[in-house]
């Protein structure tokens, strides 16, 4: 299963779509914000991919709580099933114990990805480019024995997208 993580969007609609359209058209199942949402649009974005989605609350996002049944909201720590995974989303690094199979989570706008004891910990970095002139977002594939993460990165103004590519073995599977 392949699962498209965006994260930290800000108010960057338009950088927000991109990263989610290629996503889509790299065969995403399911989308995953990890908060930093901020702007609703967002929210409409991934409810109009006509893809399963959950984004979590960031801690710039209080006022998107009117929206919290209208869209899949959550909040932090945020533990879920996907794929024979056991997910863990959340917006601030604050639960980083290798609770789940795999830890998403932001707010640093840095990307950032560990395998230890087992556990993916991953942050996809800034859709927003606000903190760097690059455009961050991350596809992970969930196989039966191992786990594919693309990381895409866009510089501001280019048309290119680069990506590149990492694996990790999954052991002891129950």
């Amino acid at each position: 299963m392949k699962i498209g993580i965006i994260a930290d969007t800000h108010t960057k609609v338009k950088k927000a779509k991109r990263a989610i359209d290629t996503l889509i058209a790299d065969g995403a199942e399911f989308l995953l914000h990890a908060g930093d949402i901020v702007d609703v649009e967002v929210l409409h974005l991934l409810h109009e991919s006509g893809l399963r989605y959950e984004a979590v609350y960031g801690n710039n996002d209080a006022h998107l709580a009117q929206f919290h049944n209208r869209f899949n909201l959550v909040q932090e720590p945020y533990y879920f099933k996907l794929a024979d995974t056991k997910f863990k989303l959340m917006h601030l690094p604050f639960y980083m114990a290798p609770d789940a199979d795999v830890v998403i989570f932001a707010h640093t706008h840095e990307f950032s990805l560990e395998f230890t004891g087992n556990t993916l910990f991953l942050n996809s970095g800034e859709v927003c480019a606000r903190n760097k002139p690059l455009s961050e977002w991350a596809m992970l594939e969930i196989q039966e024995n191992e786990f594919v993460v693309t990381r895409y990165t866009r510089a501001n103004k280019s048309d290119e997208i680069k990506k590149e590519e990492f694996k990790f073995i999954r052991q002891n599977r129950e």
